[in-house]
């Protein structure tokens, strides 16, 4: 019996299995709105047998994208234009989820493939904020500190964003809280240098994130989980880090976030970050025994083999794929295949499926 393609069950929604699509930015929407490549994109991982596609970091507000290509929920527009997305995912057997986001700082740069460099306010882009006003790196704006009076909007637009994925159809939502964005702006000493109840002490600085997951907690049904994503170490000396992260993840549990989805980095440039495979693995585990709430596992994760051995020795719940579903969106099936598990096939592809393992 194979961990890995055991269901998980998240409050009254149950996972397939324990593979989820990682939220991967496309840099392709125009105003924040998802079109056909979206579509194309999720839905084929979800006909290729992943129990969980999360849809990309998606703004809460126009100056909460990280590019000015990126996709939104700020509008019922955004939320009618998802609703195609999550309902063919559905249909496939997976379960529709999305990711909101505020960059912060690192918001209006451009795609990766045209350098990914800040885009000027003259341009298409605009002024960033954050929580203190200190750039990124060098050659990136000073972004504007948030007012103490701006901060509730945010959290309000996080919660308004919750409820148009429930109207779009999405059964989850996770918070980005992670790489270097505007909500680890706030987590991290390294970019929080306030002075007011939003910096500072440990409690200071994870009350912005708390109080967005309770907004989101509050707005989407209570039957429906609610996923945070963290950078668990900034990988810096002085910076957020693992313990910090613990107690992050009990008052998350608290406030009823279901699993959090440990990921690391990004929120200075120059962090010396020892990448190899399942170098997160670690966090998640800590996390997920210590806080006593579930686990994502996210990060150079591409073998069959390797998650499944996550999952049985309970590092974490769920493991999460990005750029090895980009190279494969039948990863799920082929895992299956070299597991000796059983994955469900569309029917339309039954033809092509393996007689035996």
């Amino acid at each position: 019996m194979s961990a890995l393609f055991a269901p998980l069950r998240l409050r009254e929604v149950t996972l397939r299995n324990r593979i989820a699509v990682s939220p991967m930015c496309q840099y392709s929407a125009h105003d924040g709105v998802p079109n056909e490549w979206h579509l194309v994109h999720l839905g084929s991982r979800a006909v290729g047998g992943a129990g969980l596609v999360i849809a990309e970091a998606s703004a809460v507000s126009p100056e909460g994208r990280i590019s000015p290509d990126d996709t939104g929920l700020w509008s019922d527009a955004h939320a009618e234009a998802w609703a195609k997305v999550a309902r063919f995912v559905a249909e496939q057997g997976a379960v529709p989820a999305i990711q909101l986001a505020h960059a912060g700082r690192k918001a209006s740069t451009d795609a990766p493939w045209r350098g990914g460099r800040p885009v000027g306010e003259g341009a298409r882009g605009w002024k960033p904020v954050g929580p203190s006003p200190l750039p990124f790196a060098p050659g990136y704006p000073v972004p504007r500190e948030l007012t103490e009076d701006e901060i509730p909007v945010v959290v309000g637009a996080f919660r308004d964003a919750a409820r148009r994925a429930e109207e779009a159809g999405f059964q989850v939502v996770e918070i980005h809280m992670a790489h270097g964005y505007l909500l680890h702006q706030f987590l991290s000493p390294l970019t929080n240098r306030r002075t007011d109840e939003y910096g500072g002490s440990l409690e200071n600085r994870t009350r912005l994130p708390l109080e967005v997951a309770r907004a989101v907690r509050e707005a989407f049904p209570v039957e429906r989980p609610v996923l945070a994503r963290i950078s668990a170490t900034d990988w810096v000396e002085g910076g957020w880090d693992l313990e910090q992260s613990i107690v992050l993840a009990r008052e998350l549990g608290e406030r009823g976030v279901d699993l959090v989805d440990c990921s690391s980095g990004g929120v200075v440039p120059d962090a010396k970050v020892p990448v190899a495979p399942g170098y997160q693995v670690p966090f998640a585990a800590a996390i997920r025994e210590r806080a006593r709430i579930a686990t994502g596992a996210v990060g150079l994760l591409t073998e069959p083999a390797q998650a499944e051995a996550i999952v049985a020795g309970g590092q974490a719940d769920l493991v999460l794929l990005a750029r090895q579903m980009l190279r494969d969106p039948y990863w799920p099936l082929h895992a299956a295949q070299a597991l000796g598990a059983e994955a469900s096939w569309p029917v339309q592809y039954l033809r092509a499926r393996p007689t035996s393992a």
